[in-house]
């Protein structure tokens, strides 16, 4: 199962300028541009609240319409570009030429989700897409949990491959392993103490490291 923003996607900078965007088109203050991948990871409305605390839940509500609307019209102007980190696409070849089932759990809303796969050429590559639009954002374990009863697959052969400290409790609540990634929006210090059974640094050691946390090798 693997996060998308910050694990596959390199997107941090396009989130933080729709962020900014946002409250300036709200008129209200920009959020330090630390808190910004502090958030990445949650759902779109709990992230909100967290970077706008002082606003009052009507504005909240149209900082989610207008951070929606922005994205959107980024996607639709050619030569958008989102790009997957250095060997995402061969570390899902790898693993998929292995015999592992792949799937998504995401902050992401499912639009978004389903734009990036098709923008990269890996619509149809995961048998599980779990986003808040069906599940609890994270760190709730209830995408990992609708993730294993759609496929018949146990805790014990699940890993969990993130950048955050909520793909990572996520994990945990789950039962599931838990697969750091030091590339994303966390520091990798915060994934182990988060709980993380094992941190990688590129992503040509994620077949290996699965490999290992399943007891396959």
């Amino acid at each position: 199962m693997f996060d998308l923003d910050g694990t596959l996607v390199d997107s941090v900078g396009h989130i933080a300028r729709a962020v900014n965007e946002t409250a300036d088109a709200l008129k209200i203050k920009r959020p330090h541009a630390d808190a910004i991948p502090r958030v990445i990871g949650l759902s779109l409305d709990t992230a909100i609240a967290r970077l706008f605390p002082e606003a009052d839940a009507k504005t909240h509500a149209e900082a989610d319409r207008v951070y929606r609307k922005i994205f959107a019209e980024w996607r639709a102007q050619p030569g958008h570009v989102e790009p997957l980190f250095p060997g995402t696409a061969e570390a899902i070849a790898a693993l998929e030429s292995a015999g592992y089932l792949l799937g998504i759990a995401t902050g992401k809303a499912r639009r978004g989700v389903d734009f990036l796969l098709d923008h990269h050429g890996l619509s149809g590559r995961f048998i599980t897409i779990q986003t808040p639009d069906i599940a609890p954002g994270k760190p709730d374990p209830g995408m990992l949990i609708q993730a294993m009863s759609e496929t018949g697959i146990g805790p014990e052969n699940v890993v969990m491959i993130g950048d955050t400290v909520y793909d990572i409790g996520m994990a945990v609540a789950a039962g599931t392993h838990a697969l750091g990634v030091s590339w994303g929006n966390h520091p990798a210090a915060e994934l182990t103490d988060a709980g993380a059974h094992k941190i990688i640094d590129r992503m040509d050691e994620v077949l290996h490291a699965v490999d290992t946390l399943t007891a396959r090798k």
